[in-house]
């Protein structure tokens, strides 16, 4: 552009648009700064913390697409252009983006499913932990050891994602060995004495106690059901209440011994000795034999 072109640019009338533009830009976003709090607000009384997360993103995008569209239309740029604009740099974008891409798609897919919310504890792809966001590219948890993983959307989707806050009770299966030697129906008898020691296990769903196969000891297994935040403390209960009632009842739990022996080391010094001054007397009478 020549210094006549940008003179003949720079006009009242444009100055003018520039003026508006600027102004209703300030408008636009005092009023978007406004509805957003009020909205978010309320969304967060009524909403879970997911869907109002959602509904603020969508706030927040709607401005800016608003505000794109009326600065195109100050300047009398035709938006039919700018859609087919934005279509050809969104094939070659496409090509040069294609993570990015499906990870945008995937965000969608998990807004939508609502799978997780914030402050669900969930595991995928090997990593643990509490959902601290849910974006359109990312979902950003961080672990019980406090370190932040971001776990790409379209991990999320392609993996199995197992999320341990959709529902209030939960189930945990102990399994304990019997030795062959106890009497399977006085250890069976025993176990079940367990699940009324524990506050926390539920009667509701009835807590099961049955056999399941052979191995190096007979395998008894007890399943309890307990709320989903009482779940430490019913796995502590039971170990020590399974362990206190195999005592009492004279259960026995087997488990691996060692036997150790600890050798004499000047014997076996000796013994060493003994063996290399054997092989030294059969190497000579060798070489005599050979003479």
């Amino acid at each position: 552009m020549t210094l006549k072109e940008l003179k003949s640019f720079i006009t009242w009338a444009n100055f003018l648009k520039v003026l508006i533009a600027f102004i209703s830009i300030l408008v636009f976003y005092i009023a978007y700064k406004i509805i957003k709090k009020i909205i978010g607000k309320k969304a967060k009384e009524k909403l879970k913390p997911h869907n109002a997360m959602l509904v603020n993103k969508v706030i927040t995008y709607a401005f800016y697409i608003v505000i794109v569209m009326y600065i195109l239309g100050l300047f009398g740029i035709s938006l039919k252009a700018v859609w087919g604009a934005a279509g050809i740099a969104g094939v070659a974008v496409g090509f040069a983006a294609q993570t990015s891409i499906s990870n945008l798609i995937s965000g969608l897919f998990v807004l939508g499913e609502r799978a997780l919310q914030v402050g669900d504890y969930i595991s995928v792809a090997g990593e643990s932990g509490v959902v601290d966001s849910v974006g359109l590219l990312s979902v950003k948890i961080h672990t019980l050891d406090n370190q932040m993983v971001r776990i790409p959307n379209s991990t999320i989707i392609n993996s199995n994602l197992m999320n341990y806050n959709s529902y209030s009770k939960r189930r945990c299966v102990f399994e304990i060995p019997i030795s062959y030697e106890t009497d399977l129906t006085k250890a069976l008898n025993a176990i079940k004495k367990v699940p009324a020691l524990c506050p926390t296990v539920l009667t509701e769903p009835e807590p099961t106690v049955y056999y399941d196969g052979f191995g190096d000891a007979v395998n008894l297994k007890l399943a309890v059901w307990m709320e989903r935040t009482d779940l430490i403390q019913t796995k502590n209960d039971v170990y020590i209440n399974v362990i206190k009632v195999c005592q009492e009842d004279g259960v026995e739990i087997p488990y691996t011994h060692f036997d150790i022996r600890i050798l004499d080391d000047k014997k076996s010094d000796a013994k060493v000795s003994a063996k290399k001054s054997a092989g030294k007397t059969k190497t000579g009478a060798g070489k005599t034999l050979k003479k």
